[in-house]
């Protein structure tokens, strides 16, 4: 069937948006790999704006590669046996409290930050160290991880593998982690993905709640441009799109819930004989 001039008009449509939305990332990194950007290409292709990015900006790359992973460890501890409650609780109650869980998602960052600094902005340890930017990002990516396993829990019959299980002398506990974990596994990696790639970018919490010693790699990237040259600032970019895009990518590879389908191992068949005929001699 050939195809018609509409989807030509479509597929020409689609290429225009993709050429908006990806020009200035294209040009912003060849800003960062230019001698010069105001003389373009033409000026010769360098990386010293990159290794000059890493001496100067190496620390708040490493320090939100730590906040990424610790949000990670917390929100799973959190997120999956918060899931996992909702997803056994269908009432009023439950929902109230499920809504009341993502109600991060609906308040401005800026907004959460004043709040975290207006309750805990006295303990001054804690207010300058990194550990009180991680209570903002947890706050606000968790949300995420609770739903992508909320979704998959809500979609498999795990309470009758559960009620098998409990028959059989099992305690809650080896439920959960045989039963529920497994099952679940796809929600989890889903959003393990999306709260990592969303910590390592978050801005607006993170500029309300970093000190000039705990600064993360938007900060950071922020601070490139204000304060650098337009190369440095590009350079950055390119720094903070080598550590974002695979990680992107792995979401969309693996980050949505995958149909397994059942593995039906064949019978054994006795020594010397063959399935569906008889024994040899």
């Amino acid at each position: 069937m050939g195809r018609t001039r509409n989807f030509y008009l479509q597929f020409g449509f689609t290429l225009l948006v993709c050429s908006f939305l990806i020009v200035p990332v294209i040009m912003s990194v060849m800003a960062g790999i230019t001698e010069n950007f105001f003389k373009g290409i033409a000026s010769g292709v360098t990386l010293k704006w990159v290794w000059q990015v890493w001496d100067l900006y190496a620390d708040t790359i490493f320090l939100s590669m730590l906040i990424a992973i610790a949000c990670l460890a917390c929100t799973i501890v959190l997120g999956v046996p918060a899931a996992y409650v909702l997803s056994k609780r269908q009432g009023a109650v439950a929902r109230a409290i499920e809504e009341l869980l993502t109600l991060p998602l609906a308040v401005p960052g800026l907004a959460i930050a004043l709040a975290l600094i207006v309750t805990y902005g006295g303990f001054r340890d804690f207010r300058a160290s990194w550990l009180f930017i991680l209570i903002g990002h947890v706050l606000y990516t968790l949300p995420f991880m609770m739903r992508s396993v909320l979704a998959v829990l809500s979609s498999a019959d795990f309470r009758t593998l559960e009620e098998g299980a409990a028959s059989l002398g099992a305690g809650f506990w080896r439920r959960f982690f045989d039963i529920v974990i497994p099952n679940c596994r796809s929600g989890i990696l889903a959003g393990s993905l999306m709260v990592v790639t969303l910590s390592m970018g978050e801005f607006n919490i993170t500029w309300m709640l970093h000190t000039p010693e705990n600064k993360t790699l938007p900060v950071g990237l922020a601070d490139s441009y204000a304060s650098m040259r337009l190369e440095v600032g590009s350079a950055y970019t390119v720094v903070f799109l080598v550590m974002i895009i695979p990680l992107l990518i792995a979401l969309q590879k693996w980050g949505q819930p995958r149909k397994t389908r059942p593995v039906v191992e064949e019978p054994e068949l006795p020594s010397g004989g063959r399935q569906g005929g008889k024994t040899d001699g």
